[in-house]
């Protein structure tokens, strides 16, 4: 009879925000196209550990399970992903899961991506209309411009751009990569375009563009391929702009 096919996790384990972290192995049976939170489905059906110890079952984010909703962000191998995307088949072994470091610990994979959020209401990532009556048909988007635009759009506020960024770390208050590109989303919409100004001007502040170093890990890491870089080279462009708008005291420059 062929020998059971295993599969090995070493996962970086907290039991709450302010308790040490420590690792805890496990290994489950191999099952043909899993991805890693199938495999930790496994271990949270038998939480028992590769010593044969009972144990905890292991805490995670997710959501969606098909790479829209950002919430199973961990570090695979050393590299932040999403964990609903991550193929077992495709993963070195013994594969090894930690949570994201440049957020807050919940408990064991599950980070408190707060700052993230709180970013969002800083550039004002959304469209502000009122709902409370019928405004008829918005302003059409030319056919180019929306075709760039839905890339933007993909950002799913998951954290991996954040977490690869040299220059997200305790001793900056940069804002994050993915905050200098969703305002050049937003301010491209007739409608969003305005609120232009004040994106911008919260880009121009402490943590903002300035920030940027143009490393381009986050480019490199995202998993939905949004043009980062460009956006952060956009908006660069835009916020200088801003700046002779603000100093000469005109928004018609």
């Amino acid at each position: 009879m062929a020998e059971q096919k295993t599969v090995t996790f070493i996962i970086t384990r907290q039991d709450s925000p302010d308790s040490a972290p420590y690792e805890e192995t496990f290994t489950i049976p191999y099952r043909p196209n899993m991805n890693v939170i199938s495999g930790l489905m496994e271990i949270r059906k038998n939480p028992v550990n590769a010593k044969g110890e009972k144990t905890t079952p292991v805490q995670w984010d997710m959501n969606c399970l098909e790479e829209v909703c950002g919430a199973c962000s961990m570090v695979i191998n050393g590299t932040a992903r999403q964990s609903c995307a991550a193929l077992v088949d495709k993963l070195e072994q013994p594969i090894r899961l930690a949570p994201m470091s440049t957020f807050p610990v919940v408990r064991d994979l599950i980070v408190d991506r707060e700052q993230m959020f709180d970013a969002l209401k800083r550039i004002k990532a959304w469209i502000p209309i009122d709902g409370t009556y019928d405004l008829g048909p918005g302003p059409r988007m030319p056919e180019k411009k929306r075709q760039w635009a839905y890339e933007l759009s993909k950002c799913m506020t998951c954290g991996v751009c954040v977490e690869a960024c040299p220059n997200v770390n305790d001793k900056s208050n940069f804002i994050g990569p993915f905050a200098l590109s969703l305002p050049r989303l937003y301010n491209a919409h007739p409608t969003g375009e305005m609120n232009k100004s004040e994106r911008l001007e919260a880009l121009m502040e402490d943590g903002g563009i300035s920030g940027c170093s143009n490393a381009q890990n986050c480019v490199q890491v995202c998993p939905k391929g949004i043009p980062l870089t460009t956006s952060i080279a956009a908006m660069n462009r835009d916020t200088n702009i801003q700046a002779f708008k603000s100093f000469f005291g005109s928004d018609h420059i």
